[in-house]
């Protein structure tokens, strides 16, 4: 039997004392694109809404993992310091406790975790926009079939979203209210705080599906009064698929009932044969993990952190604005609103979709066309250049 207690005792102190570094390396500068090998295959990539390419450095440390584990024996131990090493990580890059993280799977396992916690009730409902990703109205719609609950959608105005679109649909029975911080659809990034501060005056809760914020924009969960949010680690945070850091507020984590239990969320065994589990978001962690790919989103954010959210965000906020504006101004319409600051353009598209495709294939640029729109996303290691190419094939599909 692991004894839980001392390692993890032992591991929050090695994880605490490793301050994260900072780096000279600016985003769309020579020296950073050189670290991304997708800048040399001849391509332009503005596609990482979809997927992002990884560094040089998460390839390292993916590769390390796997030479190890090919040449040399591997303790659980060793593999649970890095978990814990990546929780702290995450914790830091949102301004939470490494309490308040738990290590799922995949993004869409927060929210089932969130939904089926939280014991809905018949008549109980959930508040949802239509901005959000597909995952939430095949959610609701079982959870709506099997416990009675009833799933509200705001509606977006010109891809836009405020509290007044959801103040009337939140009630008494309501229990939840569910966004996507930045919305794959169009990038709308919602104004968190501001809806945070209505949820609660209702006595809801509010979740947030981080994907397309943590690692691309600043996200500080004490600021903005999210209770929970989760994050798969393909897309900004420069990882790959398998973990999925879930961060929900201390005095909720008793709140969402387990519906899984294993070996490793266990403190000690009781006096009556039932088992003590842990009472921080480590409860989630009821299994082995993808230990694998926790040591390469450990790096991705390891080098999110030493380039700095803040400039990352600057860097893709000022490229997507930019653009918005030039095709604006080229008499595209623009499913993204104005001033919004994300770091993700939608615009229709203006030909058939197959024209569309043939246009960016040959020009050797890679977005993602779907729904009639064409999806832009530049991140840290894209340049004004990648941009001018893109906005030149978008001015001959007019």
């Amino acid at each position: 039997m692991i004894d839980r207690r001392s390692l993890l005792a032992g591991m929050a102190v090695a994880t605490q004392a490793a301050p994260i570094s900072g780096s000279v390396k600016a985003p769309g500068s020579p020296a950073l694109r050189a670290d991304f090998p997708i800048t040399g295959n001849g391509r332009t990539f503005l596609n990482s809404a979809y997927i992002t390419p990884v560094p040089n450095q998460v390839v390292a440390a993916t590769r390390a993992f796997v030479e190890a584990k090919a040449t040399r024996p591997i303790e659980v131990r060793e593999l649970l310091q890095k978990t814990e090493r990546l929780r702290t990580r995450f914790a830091a890059l949102i301004n939470a406790s490494a309490d308040e993280v738990g290590l799922l799977f995949s993004t869409a396992e927060g929210e089932n975790v969130v939904a089926n916690g939280l014991d809905l009730k018949p008549g109980d409902n959930v508040v949802i926009d239509d901005l959000h990703y597909d995952t939430e109205y095949v959610l609701y719609a079982r959870l709506a079939r099997t416990k009675g609950i009833e799933l509200r959608i705001a509606r977006n105005r010109d891809g836009v979203l405020d509290t007044s679109d959801f103040a009337p649909l939140i009630d008494a029975r309501t229990r939840l209210v569910s966004i996507a911080w930045v919305s794959h659809r169009n990038g709308f990034r919602h104004d968190v705080r501001a809806l945070a501060d209505l949820v609660h005056k209702r006595g809801a809760l509010l979740y947030a599906d981080a994907i397309q914020a943590v690692g691309a924009i600043k996200v500080d969960v004490r600021e903005t009064g999210v209770d929970m949010l989760c994050a798969g680690g393909y897309k900004w945070l420069l990882g790959g698929w398998g973990v999925a850091p879930f961060y929900i507020r201390k005095d909720l984590i008793g709140r969402l009932a387990l519906d899984r239990y294993g070996e490793f969320h266990t403190k000690r065994e009781l006096p009556d044969g039932d088992w003590e589990i842990d009472p921080s978001a480590r409860r989630f962690d009821y299994s082995s993990r993808a230990f694998g790919e926790a040591h390469a989103l450990c790096a991705g954010i390891d080098y999110v952190a030493s380039i700095g959210v803040e400039a990352i965000e600057a860097h893709g906020v000022g490229l997507a604005l930019e653009l918005r504006q030039a095709l604006a101004r080229q008499g595209h319409r623009v499913a993204t609103p104005p001033d919004n600051r994300s770091p993700i353009i939608a615009v229709a598209c203006a030909q058939p979709a197959e024209a569309v495709h043939q246009a960016f294939d040959a020009a050797q640029i890679d977005v993602t066309i779907r729904n009639g729109l064409i999806r832009i996303a530049p991140a840290l290691f894209n340049t004004a250049e990648d941009m001018d190419r893109c906005r030149s094939v978008l001015k001959k599909l007019l």
